[in-house]
């Protein structure tokens, strides 16, 4: 089943809807409408005031995000849509920045390189430890020696 989020948020931006121009409304494939029907709260009631902005009302995010995206593919000027689009495309790139400064993969895997370095060196000097045997095991081995002969 869907978020109810989702669905309360469909429910809005149904109500929005019946207050946009109907020309502006049959710019909307019939397929994405009848999904937010389908798929809207229908327990959940949401009332639009045309007089107020979006900002001023009690819609949430996702109903505000479906409406800029409807915005964006079916109402805005071509001009209007290559903004939006350079816009969207310069937030991506600028979260993602500040993706790499703050889990920055690179310090990562040159530890990780380190890490093997210090553990391949800490083989070696353990490999090199000399063997002494104890004074009794060189008295036993010298008494066998006489008598191997």
């Amino acid at each position: 089943m869907i978020n109810i989020e989702y669905a309360n948020a469909y429910s809005e931006v149904l109500e929005i809807l019946k207050y946009i121009p109907e020309e502006d409304y049959h710019k909307i494939p019939k397929d994405k409408i009848a999904l937010f029907e389908h798929n809207a709260n229908k327990e959940y009631y949401f009332n639009y005031n045309p007089e107020k902005t979006l900002n001023e009302q009690n819609v949430s995010k996702i109903a505000k995000g479906i409406i800029a995206i409807l915005f964006r593919d079916y109402w805005a000027t071509p001009m209007q849509r290559d903004k939006i689009i350079s816009k969207q495309q310069k937030d991506r790139m600028q979260l993602e920045r500040i993706k790499s400064e703050n889990y920055c993969t690179d310090d990562i895997f040159r530890n990780k390189k380190q890490n093997n370095i210090k553990e391949e060196t800490s083989i070696r000097t353990t490999s090199m430890i000399q063997y002494k045997e104890s004074l009794f095991k060189k008295i036993l081995n010298k008494i066998r020696h006489v008598f191997t002969r």
